[in-house]
Protein backbone atom coordinates (compact mmCIF):
# COMPACT_ATOMS: atom_id res chain seq x y z
CA UNK A 1 0.00 0.00 0.00
CA UNK A 2 2.82 2.22 0.75
CA UNK A 3 4.47 1.67 -2.26
CA UNK A 4 1.17 2.64 -4.52
CA UNK A 5 0.52 5.30 -2.59
CA UNK A 6 4.12 6.97 -2.94
CA UNK A 7 4.94 6.08 -6.77
CA UNK A 8 2.24 8.73 -7.92
CA UNK A 9 3.67 10.83 -5.96
CA UNK A 10 6.67 10.55 -7.10
CA UNK A 11 5.46 10.83 -10.45
CA UNK A 12 3.85 14.07 -9.76
CA UNK A 13 6.84 15.23 -8.36
CA UNK A 14 8.58 13.78 -11.60
CA UNK A 15 6.30 15.63 -13.60
CA UNK A 16 6.35 18.71 -12.41
CA UNK A 17 9.95 18.75 -12.08
CA UNK A 18 10.38 18.22 -15.58
CA UNK A 19 8.08 21.33 -16.59
CA UNK A 20 10.11 23.62 -14.15
CA UNK A 21 13.00 22.00 -16.45
CA UNK A 22 11.53 22.68 -19.39
CA UNK A 23 10.25 26.73 -18.47
CA UNK A 24 13.75 27.41 -17.14
CA UNK A 25 15.37 26.06 -21.09
CA UNK A 26 12.84 28.40 -22.62
CA UNK A 27 13.88 31.14 -20.08
CA UNK A 28 17.23 31.46 -21.07
CA UNK A 29 16.89 30.99 -24.52
CA UNK A 30 14.62 33.94 -24.44
CA UNK A 31 17.32 35.66 -22.69
CA UNK A 32 20.04 34.40 -25.30
CA UNK A 33 18.22 35.53 -28.25
CA UNK A 34 18.16 38.89 -26.59
CA UNK A 35 21.58 39.21 -25.71
CA UNK A 36 22.39 38.45 -29.35
CA UNK A 37 20.02 40.89 -30.58
CA UNK A 38 21.34 43.58 -28.53
CA UNK A 39 25.18 42.60 -28.63
CA UNK A 40 25.37 41.00 -32.06
CA UNK A 41 29.64 40.77 -31.71
CA UNK A 42 28.40 37.67 -28.96
CA UNK A 43 27.08 36.04 -31.21
CA UNK A 44 28.86 32.68 -32.11
CA UNK A 45 27.53 32.21 -35.81
CA UNK A 46 29.43 32.67 -38.96
CA UNK A 47 27.84 36.50 -40.38
CA UNK A 48 25.40 36.45 -43.15
CA UNK A 49 25.81 38.12 -47.06
CA UNK A 50 23.72 41.10 -45.65
CA UNK A 51 26.80 41.57 -42.70
CA UNK A 52 28.90 41.43 -45.14
CA UNK A 53 27.22 43.70 -47.03
CA UNK A 54 26.98 46.11 -44.56
CA UNK A 55 30.66 45.59 -43.13
CA UNK A 56 32.19 46.19 -47.05
CA UNK A 57 30.25 49.75 -46.61
CA UNK A 58 31.72 50.67 -43.98
CA UNK A 59 35.12 50.04 -45.19
CA UNK A 60 34.43 51.77 -48.01
CA UNK A 61 35.40 48.77 -50.37
CA UNK A 62 32.38 46.92 -51.23
CA UNK A 63 31.40 46.93 -55.11
CA UNK A 64 27.77 45.52 -56.23
CA UNK A 65 28.27 42.61 -58.83
CA UNK A 66 29.69 43.52 -61.89
CA UNK A 67 30.25 47.22 -60.96
CA UNK A 68 33.51 48.81 -62.48
CA UNK A 69 35.79 49.83 -59.87
CA UNK A 70 36.30 53.89 -59.74
CA UNK A 71 40.26 54.76 -60.38
CA UNK A 72 41.05 56.57 -56.98
CA UNK A 73 43.19 60.16 -56.69
CA UNK A 74 46.41 60.39 -54.67
CA UNK A 75 45.26 60.00 -50.55
CA UNK A 76 42.83 57.87 -51.25
CA UNK A 77 40.06 60.49 -52.78
CA UNK A 78 38.02 59.08 -55.81
CA UNK A 79 39.06 61.19 -58.92
CA UNK A 80 36.19 62.84 -60.91
CA UNK A 81 35.84 61.37 -64.46
CA UNK A 82 34.19 64.74 -65.74
CA UNK A 83 36.64 66.79 -68.17
CA UNK A 84 38.50 69.73 -66.56
CA UNK A 85 36.82 73.10 -67.10
CA UNK A 86 38.80 76.21 -68.20
CA UNK A 87 37.47 79.20 -65.80
CA UNK A 88 35.38 81.47 -67.69
CA UNK A 89 37.53 84.66 -68.16
CA UNK A 90 40.60 82.63 -67.60
CA UNK A 91 43.49 83.06 -71.02
CA UNK A 92 45.88 80.35 -71.77
CA UNK A 93 49.84 82.11 -71.71
CA UNK A 94 51.33 82.28 -75.49
CA UNK A 95 54.71 82.66 -75.86
CA UNK A 96 55.76 85.32 -79.28
CA UNK A 97 58.57 85.31 -80.86
CA UNK A 98 60.10 88.49 -83.10
CA UNK A 99 62.66 88.74 -85.63
CA UNK A 100 64.33 91.36 -83.20
CA UNK A 101 66.11 91.30 -79.78
CA UNK A 102 62.77 93.62 -78.87
CA UNK A 103 60.53 91.78 -76.54
CA UNK A 104 56.86 91.95 -75.97
CA UNK A 105 56.98 94.14 -72.48
CA UNK A 106 59.75 96.61 -74.51
CA UNK A 107 57.90 97.73 -77.45
CA UNK A 108 56.33 101.17 -76.66
CA UNK A 109 52.70 101.18 -76.35
CA UNK A 110 49.75 103.58 -77.75
CA UNK A 111 48.94 104.28 -73.95
CA UNK A 112 52.68 105.34 -73.55
CA UNK A 113 53.23 107.88 -76.45
CA UNK A 114 52.05 111.09 -77.76
CA UNK A 115 51.39 111.57 -81.77
CA UNK A 116 51.34 114.47 -83.76
CA UNK A 117 51.90 115.59 -87.46
CA UNK A 118 54.56 117.71 -88.58
CA UNK A 119 54.60 120.61 -91.35
CA UNK A 120 54.59 119.66 -94.62
CA UNK A 121 57.95 119.64 -96.57
CA UNK A 122 56.55 120.69 -100.32
CA UNK A 123 59.38 120.01 -103.17
CA UNK A 124 59.80 118.66 -106.77
CA UNK A 125 56.19 117.81 -106.73
CA UNK A 126 56.19 115.66 -103.43
CA UNK A 127 54.64 116.72 -100.40
CA UNK A 128 55.99 114.71 -97.09
CA UNK A 129 55.08 115.31 -93.29
CA UNK A 130 56.43 113.75 -90.59
CA UNK A 131 54.33 111.67 -88.40
CA UNK A 132 56.19 112.01 -84.56
CA UNK A 133 55.85 109.17 -81.75
CA UNK A 134 56.79 110.75 -78.18
CA UNK A 135 57.90 108.37 -75.47
CA UNK A 136 55.68 110.16 -72.55
CA UNK A 137 56.08 106.96 -70.10
CA UNK A 138 58.44 106.63 -66.96
CA UNK A 139 60.97 103.88 -68.83
CA UNK A 140 62.30 103.35 -72.39
CA UNK A 141 60.69 101.33 -74.71
CA UNK A 142 61.35 100.11 -78.23
CA UNK A 143 59.54 100.63 -82.15
CA UNK A 144 60.13 98.57 -85.12
CA UNK A 145 58.77 98.65 -88.09
CA UNK A 146 55.80 100.04 -89.82
CA UNK A 147 53.23 102.36 -88.12
CA UNK A 148 48.91 101.38 -89.56
CA UNK A 149 47.84 104.79 -90.80
CA UNK A 150 44.67 105.78 -92.14
CA UNK A 151 41.99 109.15 -93.01
CA UNK A 152 39.13 109.57 -91.41
CA UNK A 153 36.60 112.74 -90.79
CA UNK A 154 35.31 113.22 -87.74
CA UNK A 155 32.36 110.96 -87.84
CA UNK A 156 34.53 108.18 -88.40
CA UNK A 157 34.27 107.85 -91.98
CA UNK A 158 37.01 106.86 -94.32
CA UNK A 159 38.90 109.13 -96.47
CA UNK A 160 40.43 106.99 -99.45
CA UNK A 161 42.37 103.58 -98.20
CA UNK A 162 44.82 103.13 -95.71
CA UNK A 163 49.12 103.86 -96.30
CA UNK A 164 50.73 101.68 -98.06
CA UNK A 165 54.43 100.58 -96.97
CA UNK A 166 57.49 102.63 -98.77
CA UNK A 167 61.28 101.52 -98.13
CA UNK A 168 62.66 98.76 -96.08
CA UNK A 169 61.16 97.95 -92.31
CA UNK A 170 64.26 99.63 -90.70
CA UNK A 171 65.82 98.98 -87.36
CA UNK A 172 65.05 99.14 -83.45
CA UNK A 173 64.18 102.34 -82.42
CA UNK A 174 65.00 102.91 -78.24
CA UNK A 175 62.89 105.60 -76.79
CA UNK A 176 64.35 106.94 -73.63
CA UNK A 177 61.41 109.04 -71.55
CA UNK A 178 60.75 112.09 -73.60
CA UNK A 179 62.51 111.15 -76.72
CA UNK A 180 60.86 110.93 -80.34
CA UNK A 181 60.85 108.67 -83.26
CA UNK A 182 59.20 109.34 -86.71
CA UNK A 183 57.54 107.64 -89.74
CA UNK A 184 57.28 109.72 -93.41
CA UNK A 185 53.51 110.31 -94.32
CA UNK A 186 54.37 110.71 -98.32
CA UNK A 187 52.11 112.34 -101.47
CA UNK A 188 51.90 114.26 -104.46
CA UNK A 189 50.91 117.84 -105.52
CA UNK A 190 47.20 118.62 -107.09
CA UNK A 191 48.23 118.72 -110.45
CA UNK A 192 51.37 116.26 -111.02
CA UNK A 193 48.58 113.42 -112.02
CA UNK A 194 45.84 112.56 -113.75
CA UNK A 195 44.39 110.52 -111.01
CA UNK A 196 42.06 112.43 -108.54
CA UNK A 197 42.56 113.98 -105.60
CA UNK A 198 40.63 112.47 -102.12
CA UNK A 199 38.75 115.01 -99.81
CA UNK A 200 39.96 116.64 -97.28
CA UNK A 201 40.80 114.36 -93.99
CA UNK A 202 40.19 115.79 -90.75
CA UNK A 203 42.04 113.13 -88.18
CA UNK A 204 44.94 110.84 -89.06
CA UNK A 205 44.28 107.27 -87.17
CA UNK A 206 47.46 105.40 -86.36
CA UNK A 207 48.31 101.97 -84.93
CA UNK A 208 51.97 102.36 -83.75
CA UNK A 209 54.22 99.42 -84.97
CA UNK A 210 53.26 96.47 -83.36
CA UNK A 211 50.36 97.48 -81.86
CA UNK A 212 46.77 96.78 -81.63
CA UNK A 213 46.05 99.98 -80.10
CA UNK A 214 45.43 102.97 -81.80
CA UNK A 215 46.36 107.10 -81.42
CA UNK A 216 44.84 109.87 -83.56
CA UNK A 217 45.96 113.24 -84.44
CA UNK A 218 44.70 116.05 -86.04
CA UNK A 219 45.65 115.98 -89.96
CA UNK A 220 45.49 120.26 -90.52
CA UNK A 221 43.59 119.03 -93.57
CA UNK A 222 45.85 116.93 -95.69
CA UNK A 223 44.78 115.76 -98.78
CA UNK A 224 45.93 112.92 -100.69
CA UNK A 225 46.26 113.61 -104.56
CA UNK A 226 47.97 111.38 -107.51
CA UNK A 227 46.57 108.15 -105.71
CA UNK A 228 50.13 108.34 -104.14
CA UNK A 229 49.84 107.96 -100.04
CA UNK A 230 52.50 105.66 -98.69
CA UNK A 231 54.74 105.30 -94.78
CA UNK A 232 57.98 104.81 -94.22
CA UNK A 233 59.11 102.35 -90.98
CA UNK A 234 60.14 104.69 -87.76
CA UNK A 235 63.33 106.59 -87.66
CA UNK A 236 64.64 108.28 -84.90
CA UNK A 237 64.56 111.30 -84.26
CA UNK A 238 61.75 114.01 -84.63
CA UNK A 239 61.37 116.32 -87.96
CA UNK A 240 59.72 118.83 -87.43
Amino acid sequence: MSLTIKTPGRGRRVAAGSLIAVAALGLTACKGGTDAASHPSSAASPATSSDAGSGSQASGSGHSPGAKPQPSAPGGHRSSSAPSVTPKGSVPRTTQSHSSAMSASDRCTAAAMSLRLGPADIGAGNIHYSLIFTNKGKKACSLRGFPGVSLINRDGSAVGKPATRAGGSGGVVRLQPGQSAHAVLHTLNEGVSDTPCWGKSQIIYVYPPGSKESMTTGSGGLRVCGGRFDVTAVEPGALS
